[in-house]
């Protein structure tokens, strides 16, 4: 009798976690997001959250944990427990952290079991309304023709925006020399100061500079012109074949996460970013909506992870 009560116990045991994500959620879902409140990334995680929340009948309560590249927002869901209540809003920057940190306390694909990406968007290559380059062409030439290259802008060293002016340099041949900010706002204000020649920034750092003639776009760097500003051709049209960088967002969960979960809230992002309200939103702020598979995701961050690590080396930038 005691064996046999002893299996019913560990049957019982294991039995549980299953009959848990069966009836999941029964309480609210904490989102992360490791930049500042009213950002990007928390914009994105508050509008598609509140969304799906209507489908899943608990709300999704986001909290900026902000530092360190996002690297802690990532750290804390890494160590949460498997049981679909804790959820990281990732960006593009995950990956790029995981290629220039020299050690993190976590693994930045294998300890995330992915959802669905949410969002891509571009980078724009920035200069003056009035500036003397006119086109990217125009950057590269003069970068070839100075000694050590010309200067370049960017929210800091090791943001994605630093990456994509050393990848950028790479491919096309030349040199540049990066100017590190604190921040997007900062790098505009030099730009506008005559401090440095362009900038790489995100649409949205610098649409409203653009709208009212103070700025200027020289190149999207995606593979397709970006739809915000149809008429600014990409970094691939002016003589850098290949060239694509985007920026992401998407969800993840810590591993091991139960499949039902993983499953029903996959499903339930794909339902929400065909709402008009959200997917226009989400346009509005620079992105090309599209949902993934879990497998499409993960296949695409670890990609990412390789091809920044590549970069983080070539341009022989210190790990932290």
């Amino acid at each position: 009798m005691q064996r046999r009560h002893f299996t019913l116990a560990a049957l019982g045991a294991v039995c549980l976690p299953h009959a848990q994500a069966q009836s999941w959620p029964q309480r609210p879902v904490k989102v992360l997001q490791g930049f500042a409140a009213g950002g990007n990334a928390d914009a994105i995680a508050r509008l598609v959250g509140t969304e799906m929340s209507k489908g899943l009948g608990q709300p999704f309560v986001v909290e900026a944990l902000a530092g360190a590249g996002g690297t802690l927002a990532s750290g804390a869901v890494a160590r949460a427990a498997s049981d679909g209540y804790t959820m990281l809003l990732a960006t593009g920057g995950h990956a790029v952290a995981g290629a220039l940190y020299e050690k993190l306390p976590y693994q930045t694909v294998t300890s995330f079991q992915m959802v669905s990406t949410i969002t891509f968007f571009p980078f724009l290559l920035v200069t003056q309304a009035d500036s003397k380059y006119r086109t990217l062409r125009d950057v590269l030439t003069a970068a070839k023709a100075t000694k050590g290259g010309i200067a370049y802008g960017s929210a800091g060293v090791g943001s994605t925006h630093h990456l994509v002016g050393e990848l950028l340099a790479k491919m096309a041949g030349v040199e540049f020399l990066h100017v590190p900010f604190r921040g997007d706002s900062a790098s505009i204000t030099a730009l506008l100061g005559g401090e440095i020649p362009f900038i790489v920034a995100p649409p949205t750092a610098v649409l409203g500079q653009l709208k009212a003639g103070k700025l200027r776009a020289l190149a999207v760097t995606g593979a397709q012109r970006w739809t915000g500003m149809p008429e600014v051709p990409t970094v691939a049209e002016q003589s850098v074949a290949g060239f694509d960088v985007r920026s992401w967002a998407g969800w993840m969960l810590p591993a091991g996460t139960p499949r039902t979960i993983v499953e029903h809230l996959h499903a339930e992002t794909q339902k929400a970013l065909q709402v008009p309200a959200v997917k226009a939103r989400l346009e509005e702020m620079g992105g090309e909506v599209r949902g993934s598979t879990p497998q499409e995701m993960t296949a695409m961050v670890a990609a990412e992870l390789q091809k920044w690590t590549q970069v983080v080396a070539d341009a022989k930038i210190p790990r932290l």
